[in-house]
Formats: structure tokens, C-alpha cells, sequence
């Protein structure tokens, strides 16, 4: 008899002309085992979609529940271990399918909407958690995960504790004397480099660590031009490691037109973190906001972690 492996693994392999989406839903279905009587399908096979997500169920100790995670999902090390089901905007139902998931945990800004539609046709238990980049969002994204998992006191707990580590941060960082003027610069291919405007998780994480976003005129992300840089006149750059590595080093982001006539470019003030570190607002948030708080204010005394 062919085995369950090999029936979805035929599935996976048809071509599209064969079985729509649609139809493959059904035909998933239709070779899934049942769920043992009195069995907890929350506490076996869980999905994780966003960096941030997977960090909170590490995090809760909830990591051999786990049978896949998305691209973004890096941190930590072991996460990058497990089978990925693409990129976080970018999904598809059959991938996620075939690996029979209980529960998946998507963060708020997943998609393409129709495949996460998909899945709730599947009856897959799905659990979008909201992303706010603030001290606030990360509470409430742990105790939702927690809350998805069946983990609520683990949850309040890690919630505490971060609680108390940003409130001690605001405390240390609030008599800083000056407020940088910070551009955070995003590349994502072979244009100019996207400056983050209001509402994103650069602004949030540059006003925590005790900076002012040198965009204010627009929204999410736009492409920088030198007119957009001069006006935005920032005293400090910021860059994820990965975009410095993209837009060739230290020397070559600092030589760019768009950056060498600024003040930050002038003095060579160019900060760069991992991205997930600083933008995800998960658990590690704290030590992002000391990260950057100490390259801001090279003076202030900040706060080390609690256990």
C-alpha cells in the first residue's frame, strides 16, 4: 500500500493543470489521518509565519511543537533547522498542506489573503497575531501566542519581565540631552535604497532607543532621493546588516549620493543591526533598544537585561 508520505508527496509534484487549489485542499484532506480521540491538535504540529512569532514560541519553551516556520524566522539558530514554507507575503496553501499542520501562527501582514482563505476552507486552526511596533505590541503578541498555544502563565510571565526591562530603558534613556535625527535605509534590490517613513517598525524602534525618525511626510516605505535625503537632514544612519552587506560595506553606503551631502554621511554616523533583532518587536526588543540607545547616546548608562 502506498504510504501517507507518498500520496502527498505525489500531490505536491502534480502539475498545475492537474489539481487547482481548490482541489488540492480536498484531496489534502481527503488523505490526512484523523486526530486521535482526546488529542490536543494545538500542542502537536504548529506552523510558525514571522520571526518575531517563532522567537515568542522559543522563547515559551514550545519549540518541539513546531514542524515548519517561514523565511524570516532566523532567530535562533535552531529555527533555521526546521522545513520552510517561504517567504512570510509571499506563502502558499499546498506547502503548508502537506505538512498537515494543527495550528499555524501568522503574523498580522501575512499573506497573499487568499491563501491564508485557503486554509480556513482546509479547517486549518489559524491564528493571525497583530503586529504593533511598540513596547505594548510585543506584550500582547507573546501572551496572543502563548494564549494560541495553551502556555497563558508562561506567557505573563516573559510578559513581566519585559515589561519591567522596558520600563527601565524609557527610565535610563529619557534624560538623554539630544534627540539624533536617525534614517533608517532598507535596501531590497538594485534601486535606491527605501528610507522608512511614519507607522513602521524603524520609526518605533528609533523613537524607543531614544532618536527622532528624520522622515515625517509619508508613510511606510519610499525610495530615497538625495532632494528627500538633504530635507530629511539626518545625524545618523541606520541599516540592517543585511542591507550593508547589499549595498556593499560601510565606505560604499556613506558614498552614496544619497547619503554623502548629509551630516550623518559627513561625520560617517552609520549604525547597522541585525534586522530581525531590531525591526521584529519580539522578545528581544529590550536588547535592541539598548543596541541602539548606546550608538545614539555613546554616554548613557543603560540597563542590563534581567533574567
Amino acid at each position: 500500500m502506498v504510504g501517507l508520505g507518498q500520496r502527498m508527496a505525489r500531490l505536491v509534484r502534480a502539475p498545475a493543470q492537474w489539481v487547482s487549489a481548490p482541489a488540492f485542499v480536498v484531496c489534502i484532506l481527503a488523505v490526512l489521518p484523523a486526530m486521535p480521540a482526546g488529542s490536543d491538535p494545538i500542542d502537536t504540529r504548529v506552523i510558525s509565519v514571522g520571526g518575531a512569532i517563532t522567537e515568542v514560541v522559543f522563547a515559551l519553551g514550545a519549540q518541539d511543537r513546531l514542524i515548519a516556520v517561514d523565511s524570516t524566522s532566523q532567530y535562533p539558530r535552531e529555527a533555521q533547522d526546521l522545513p520552510d514554507v517561504g517567504y512570510m507575503r509571499q506563502l502558499a496553501a499546498e506547502p503548508i498542506l502537506a505538512l498537515a499542520p494543527s495550528l499555524v501562527l501568522v503574523e498580522e501582514d501575512a499573506g497573499p489573503p487568499e491563501v491564508l482563505d485557503q486554509l480556513r476552507a482546509a479547517n486549518v486552526d489559524l491564528v493571525v497575531v497583530a503586529d504593533d511596533p511598540s513596547p505594548q505590541g510585543v506584550l500582547a503578541k507573546i501572551e496572543a501566542v502563548a494564549s494560541a498555544l495553551g502556555l497563558e502563565a508562561q506567557g505573563r510571565e516573559i510578559a513581566a519581565r519585559l515589561q519591567t526591562e522596558f520600563a527601565r530603558l524609557e527610565d535610563a534613556i529619557a534624560p538623554a540631552a539630544t534627540r539624533p535625527r536617525v534614517l533608517f535605509l532598507l535596501s531590497i534590490g538594485d534601486g535606491a535604497p527605501l528610507a522608512a517613513g511614519v507607522g513602521t517598525s524603524a520609526a518605533g524602534i528609533i523613537a524607543l532607543a531614544g532618536g527622532e525618525n528624520a522622515i515625517d511626510g509619508f508613510e511606510g516605505y519610499k525610495p530615497l532621493t538625495p532632494e528627500a535625503a538633504a530635507t530629511a537632514a539626518p545625524d545618523v544612519l541606520l541599516v540592517t546588516t543585511r542591507t550593508l552587506e547589499a549595498l556593499g560595506g560601510p565606505q560604499a553606503v556613506l558614498a552614496r549620493p544619497e547619503v554623502a551631502a548629509t551630516k550623518a554621511g559627513r561625520d560617517g554616523r552609520l549604525v547597522a543591526l541585525d534586522g530581525l533583532l531590531l525591526l521584529g518587536f519580539g522578545p528581544r526588543t529590550p536588547e535592541a533598544i539598548r543596541a541602539l540607545a548606546g550608538a545614539l547616546h555613546p554616554g548613557l548608562v543603560l540597563p542590563q537585561g534581567s533574567e
